[in-house]
């Protein structure tokens, strides 16, 4: 049970999945013809959020976010699809992790342009924290990612700590 002894509700991975696709159009494109970062960082945060809502069924804001590298550029009119799940919680907090695939519309194929992994907090009307649903894990890819989850926490207190 994760060491966790109190009556909490248990969630699994599947219930908050999310997978939703944008097409890159016009408004989306930096100077240079290529999908914006920030658009992009926009979206991974929209899918983000709706994963943790459907998780913690509160408030959610977003405390951090690792990794915004493109592996690669996407164009007009590519399909974007992200797809985001949680990947870890601790006590009033959780993990998204959202990966962003451009899908050929020749083949279909999903060629993977970022990861991202996100940090929310559950927060009751007041702004305040709350408790969020543990997550159930059932099978070794989701251990991993707990596993990683709990690594990348520790380090971001650990960067608190030394002040940035």
């Amino acid at each position: 049970d994760m060491g966790n002894s109190e009556n909490r509700l248990q969630k699994r991975v599947e219930d908050s999945q999310i997978e939703q696709v944008f097409q890159v159009r016009p408004e989306h494109l930096n100077g240079a013809g290529r999908l914006f970062g920030g658009q992009l960082m926009a979206w991974i945060d929209e899918v983000a959020a709706l994963v943790g809502l459907r998780h913690a069924q509160s408030n959610i804001v977003t405390a951090s976010v690792d990794n915004l590298e493109f592996i690669q550029g996407a164009y007009q009119n590519d399909l974007i699809v992200l797809v985001g799940r949680v990947t870890f919680v601790g006590n009033t907090s959780m993990e998204v992790r959202v990966d962003t695939y451009v899908e050929s519309m020749v083949d279909g194929m999903r060629r993977p342009i970022n990861r991202a992994y996100l940090t929310l907090v559950a927060v009751d009307e007041n702004g305040k924290p709350q408790k969020v649903p543990q997550l159930c894990i059932e099978t070794e890819s989701q251990r991993a990612e707990w596993e990683a989850g709990q690594k990348r926490k520790a380090m971001h207190i650990q960067r608190k700590k030394e002040g940035f």
